[in-house]
């Protein structure tokens, strides 16, 4: 049974523009172009960005929580995470994640990089001159303090400064403290953390590649380490090359999840690896509606081909995305099917 892509357009244009503002021209003349089908407006609201105007606000938010801390706090640098980076996020109202990291201390994969250098079979796999950069860091004096509580000292003086600012701040989350702008209107998550390095960051200078942990103030730990720069970076990349069209790839991704009646159990993370997977020869010059067969063949070798599977990477490399997870194999087939019915609407309007 064919969709009703009128109440679907109906809820993209919702989330991503639920103020209603007026549409740009360019893409109000380009919508006008094929009012003709709402297949075809479906999948291009679909695919479009965030109007400027909400991810700005968002923005803004998080740059006033960056001054108010700023002033208080030291040894500390300042990051955003997450898809607002990447003009990838479907909602108007989206939050926006502001890392606030201590720089008076990192850590760094000790274990592999030891046994990387004791192993002459894994040296040999690398230049010279990567090997001596691993060799400088753990050459390098430790750290001598006590990391953790610094860690939770900035989550403590983190949560002082912003209960005084803010009269909507929720301390209660164990990786996040929550504020809310209430002139902007926008949420945001303050996110306290380390820099950590592995091999890959070591070896490429880290910058990009470096990644953090998170502290976690239940379990008064770090988390396991996540490498949200690299990410960015790549999909910014990639699609500045590709003329937008791997960003517009993931966004319809994620309006078709959130369209859907089922819940599916696949995040922006999973999402973004699908999409960043696909060479671009094959998208590179297509138009916005030619991507769904693209998308839509992707997805159906994912879930047809445990080899291409088990070997789906993430966005930065370091982590696999099906391997040994039958369950997101499974969420991956639900969101196939309504990938699958989009694209027989299609080729019925393209006929």
């Amino acid at each position: 049974m064919q969709k009703d892509y009128q109440q679907l357009i109906s809820s993209v244009r919702g989330r991503i523009n639920p103020d209603n503002f007026a549409l740009k021209k360019a893409f109000s003349e380009e919508l006008s172009t094929i009012s003709y089908s709402q297949v075809l407006i479906y999948i291009r609201l679909a695919m479009k960005g965030v109007e400027p105007e909400y991810t700005q606000k968002s923005k803004d938010a998080g740059e006033r929580v960056k001054e108010h801390l700023s002033i208080e706090l030291e040894n500390v640098e300042f990051r955003y995470q997450g898809s607002v980076m990447t003009n990838t996020h479907i909602r108007g109202y989206s939050d926006i994640d502001l890392l606030t990291i201590s720089d008076k201390f990192y850590s760094y994969d000790v274990n592999n990089i030891q046994q990387l250098l004791a192993s002459s079979e894994r040296r040999s796999k690398y230049y010279r001159s990567s090997i001596e950069k691993l060799e400088k860091e753990v050459n390098t004096s430790p750290y001598l303090g006590n990391s953790i509580q610094d860690l939770r000292d900035l989550r403590i003086n983190s949560e002082n400064v912003l209960n005084r600012i803010y009269s909507v701040c929720d301390t209660s989350k164990p990786k996040a403290i929550k504020i809310k702008n209430l002139n902007l209107n926008r949420e945001v998550d303050i996110v306290i953390a380390n820099w950590y390095d592995d091999i890959s960051s070591i070896i490429n200078n880290k910058g990009d590649y470096r990644g953090i942990q998170i502290f976690n103030k239940t379990t008064d730990s770090k988390e396991n380490p996540d490498y949200p720069f690299l990410s960015i970076k790549r999909i910014n990349e990639r699609s500045s090359e590709t003329n937008g069209r791997l960003k517009k790839m993931i966004r319809f991704l994620k309006n078709s999840k959130a369209n859907s009646n089922q819940d599916i159990d696949l995040n922006s993370f999973e999402i973004n690896a699908i999409c960043y997977d696909i060479n671009p020869s094959k998208y590179e010059s297509l138009s916005f509606y030619e991507l769904v067969p693209v998308i839509y063949n992707q997805m159906k070798e994912i879930a047809t081909d445990d080899s291409k599977a088990n070997n789906l990477v993430s966005v930065d490399g370091r982590e696999y995305i099906f391997r040994h997870k039958q369950s997101k194999k499974d969420n991956l087939r639900i969101l196939l099917a309504e990938i699958e019915a989009i694209f027989v609407d299609l080729k019925r309007t393209l006929v």
